[in-house]
């Protein structure tokens, strides 16, 4: 049975709680269109999300009625190019969306931002008439896009994927599977890549367009794709992860992305770096859904005949919380920033990101299981839920423990820039 959330919790809409929660959003560096984002997003996470989150999570079914306001709210176009009908490919933007659907579920939150990570590859890589034939549907949200990377056997060791693709004539035909393809059994279009040159180092992996007849919930079948398994998940449950499978599922080629063979390793890690700022902010909106919950909570939870908010180890849990949602949404948007400039510490710098704001969500989100003692372990109470989502966040699109690889090889590179430091080591002895 679905169990709406304890009326406790009907403290989170009261005026003064929400201009509490506000004043903890506020901040100046947002220009005028970043922050109209946010409140569209906003709007539809408040209206049409949190509402049904516990029951698709209880469901794990997809929210087709939560799609049909993504799509009016206009707000796939926040990824999208301009040129394509999208509003410019703002990553900061997108990161802003996507934490406000996030803080609402955590599930929904990723389901709307995988669509960026899929269409990445052909903005990033794919030809002009690629672009133009894809990229305006997924901004008017007629097409939802998914990214197959993983593999059973290949998952941080991207390289070692065994899923092929031969050149037949004037097509390419495709065999293997893909693992963990958040939306794929949903999506009209999945960019897959596969080996089409097993000899070489540099060259060996190309991308596809894999798209799907039909629209909305109607999607048709192709003769070689199969969805071969739908996970069971601990989290994210509205939103379906897959296993793919291609069995000489036969492609024109015009479907090759780019156009040319051998640039898919390059694009996929292009694709990580503009996409791990999204998972940040996923992350960040978990935090902060479970801290704002958490925060209503012990103000109105009564121990000792006082609320439990008055209580100073309460108190440390939630403003260590604060001090950390707020450090690691900061981290995002700076790293989004580095993205959409297109610097060369955007890779550095979205490692950051991904990794602390995710290893905060695991702890916030905990500690707010915390704070609601055992109503937190319990369904009917709504935090459990923040938790259970978070912990995939340290998990996919690069684990943290090869984020922190990531981070290490940039700040080793970057050494020789503290040469001069060298001089005090040791200390000269007329300088102690």
């Amino acid at each position: 049975m679905i169990r709406a959330p304890h009326p406790m919790l009907d403290g989170l809409n009261t005026p003064a709680s929400r201009a509490l929660l506000e004043s903890l959003m506020t901040d100046p560096l947002l220009a005028p269109e970043n922050l109209e984002w946010r409140e569209r997003a906003r709007e539809v996470a408040d209206k049409y999300v949190r509402p049904v989150a516990w029951k698709y999570d209880r469901l794990q079914e997809y929210p087709w009625e939560v799609q049909e306001q993504l799509k009016a709210y206009g707000l796939y176009k926040v990824f999208v190019d301009k040129e394509y009908g999208g509003a410019g490919c703002s990553v900061l933007n997108l990161c802003l969306v996507v934490e406000e659907l996030a803080k609402a579920c955590g599930g929904i939150g990723v389901g709307f931002a995988v669509n960026a990570l899929g269409s990445f590859p052909i903005m990033i890589g794919g030809t002009d008439e690629q672009k133009e034939r894809f990229l305006p549907e997924v901004a008017a949200g007629n097409h939802l896009v998914a990214f197959g990377l993983s593999e059973k056997n290949a998952g941080s060791d991207a390289g070692g994927m065994a899923c092929s693709a031969v050149k037949d004539g004037d097509q390419w035909v495709l065999n293997g599977h893909k693992k963990w393809n958040t939306n794929g059994a949903i999506a009209h279009v999945n960019t897959i890549f596969a080996v089409t040159d097993p000899e070489s180092r540099s060259r060996r992996i190309s991308a596809f367009v894999v798209q799907r007849p039909g629209s909305g919930e109607e999607l048709g079948d192709i003769e070689g794709f199969r969805i071969a398994k739908v996970e069971d998940k601990m989290g994210i449950r509205a939103i379906p992860v897959v296993e793919l499978e291609f069995d000489n599922l036969r492609l024109d080629s015009d479907r090759l992305i780019g156009g040319r063979p051998g640039v898919g390793f390059k694009h996929a890690m292009m694709t990580l770096d503009k996409a791990r700022p999204g998972v940040a902010a996923q992350a960040v909106g978990c935090a902060q859904g479970a801290l704002d919950l958490a925060l209503v909570y012990a103000t109105n939870r009564v121990q000792f005949g006082q609320p439990i908010a008055s209580k100073q180890m309460v108190q440390q849990l939630l403003a260590d919380g604060a001090q950390k949602v707020a450090a690691a949404r900061q981290l995002v948007h700076a790293a989004a920033r580095h993205v959409d400039a297109g610097t060369k510490e955007a890779n550095k710098y979205a490692a950051m990101a991904k990794c602390f704001a995710t290893d905060v969500a695991m702890e916030v989100t905990t500690d707010a299981v915390q704070i609601f003692g055992g109503y937190g372990f319990m369904r009917d109470y709504p935090v459990e839920k923040y938790m259970r989502d978070a912990k995939i966040t340290q998990i996919y699109e690069g684990t943290n423990q090869v984020q922190r690889l990531v981070i290490a090889r940039n700040l080793i590179k970057e050494a020789s820039k503290l040469d001069h430091l060298s001089h005090y080591m040791p200390i000269p002895e007329d300088q102690r």
